[in-house]
């Protein structure tokens, strides 16, 4: 068994605005074979996304997958434009 570590790392600017998180590696590894994949399936819609990746990641921990789901969606988005 291998564990899994999550890194949360926020980046701040001096104002206080938050501008994004850093996603790890695995989750960005992870999306990008999905979208490889699974391009026929996955569209611009997280919603959509959530309920695809719910059939066909083996995973229990639904933050990880809700996680996926937001890269994908971002990764899909960047294909289409």
């Amino acid at each position: 068994n291998t564990t899994v570590r999550r890194y949360h790392i926020n980046i701040v600017k001096a104002g206080g605005d938050w501008l994004g998180r850093i996603k790890t590696t695995l989750i960005k590894r992870v999306a990008r074979e999905l979208v490889e994949r699974y391009r026929h399936m996955l569209t611009t819609d997280f919603e959509k996304n959530k309920e695809i990746l719910k059939e066909i990641l083996v995973t229990h921990d639904k933050t990880m997958r809700n996680k996926i789901a937001g890269y994908v969606t971002r990764l899909m988005k960047k294909q289409s434009s």
